[in-house]
């Protein structure tokens, strides 16, 4: 079988602080003189929740989110990624840590200097809370479209789709659109179809963290293959939050077979466990995806991520050329 470690593909459905190494979070812990916040064990998105939340407030000083950020372009160079694009939310460090500018520079220095080392691209999606203010998603997607030149590349929308339907956040997203960012909400995740017809029609959406429950619309299915949607599949993540009942009834292969474009990811590999190759792994072993398929997916993602086009025909390029060596 061909090495998935050396297939050139994109990382965009992750999140920064879910992206942290247990021994990061354990050495922090340390740091403060607390026991490690549980990563397992959660029945329910709210309780899944709590624990990203508690993980996230080890991350005290500047020094350690650039740890942090550090890491998760390290680990996505060492699954193969040629590109990873983190989302990130400044207002959990505004304050400890200086102004929303200053924190989200920090993120994009560090992801830069990293990148730069191990060779691969980042960018950054700058990501509004939908359980927070529509308001606070206006300013966030201002500060991303001051920054739209400088690292950031996609605007995205995070919590719980159920609860908090994304029509309110039109404005945020018109304004992150008009400064040439992707648009990348989640959707179609604890909500069904509705939420992602929401995400594409007031939202613009280009890419949708998850949308795997568009699968219970046809229309929808046809309309998101025939725009060239990009979903930012994970797989693992829908099997823990019940979002669908396990990796064989898992709709990316239908998805694929309707030419809905779709990418594979991590999401929070902290709290679920795989990082980008093992979701690419368990493509292959559980769902039984050929490298053909697989390849597919490394295209999509790197065709719909924020990297600079040359970067994308260069990548592209490299995945042909795994497709055609010796498995």
């Amino acid at each position: 079988m061909r090495d998935l470690a050396q297939l050139p593909k994109a990382h965009l459905h992750l999140h920064l602080e879910g992206a942290m190494r247990p021994s990061t979070l354990a050495d922090l812990a340390t740091a403060a003189g607390v026991a490690v916040p549980p990563v397992r064990g959660y029945t329910s998105f709210g309780e899944f929740g709590l624990q990203y939340r508690a993980a996230s407030a080890l991350i005290v000083t500047e020094d350690d989110l650039r740890r942090v950020v550090r890491e998760v372009v390290d680990d996505a160079a060492d699954d193969g990624a040629v590109w990873v694009e983190p989302h990130f939310y400044p207002p959990r460090y505004v304050g400890a840590l200086g102004t929303a500018d200053e924190v989200l520079e920090i993120v994009l220095d560090e992801g830069r200097r990293a990148a730069d080392r191990r060779g691969i691209g980042c960018g950054w999606i700058v990501s509004a809370l939908r359980d927070f203010d529509p308001e606070q998603a206006v300013e966030l997607a201002k500060l991303a479209a001051r920054y739209a030149d400088a690292g950031v590349v996609s605007f995205g929308l995070a919590a719980d789709e159920a609860l908090f339907p994304p029509e309110p956040f039109a404005e945020a997203f018109g304004i992150a659109r008009d400064a040439g960012l992707i648009s990348a909400p989640h959707a179609g995740e604890l909500a069904g179809p509705a939420s992602v017809y929401g995400a594409l029609d007031a939202l613009g959406a280009r890419r949708i963290c998850h949308g795997v429950r568009a699968i219970e619309d046809p229309a929808l299915v046809e309309r998101l293959a025939t725009e060239e949607v990009v979903l930012d599949v994970c797989p693992t993540s829908n099997v823990m939050l019940a979002v669908v009942p396990s990796f064989e009834e898992h709709p990316l292969v239908r998805l694929l077979d309707a030419g809905v474009r779709c990418t594979l990811n991590g999401d929070d590999p902290l709290l679920f466990g795989p990082g980008l190759r093992g979701e690419y792994e368990l493509a292959r072993t559980t769902m039984g995806l050929s490298d053909e398929r697989l390849a597919q997916l490394a295209r999509s993602s790197l065709v719909g991520s924020g990297a600079p086009p040359e970067f994308v025909d260069d990548g592209v390029e490299r995945i042909e050329e795994w497709l055609t060596s010796a498995p």
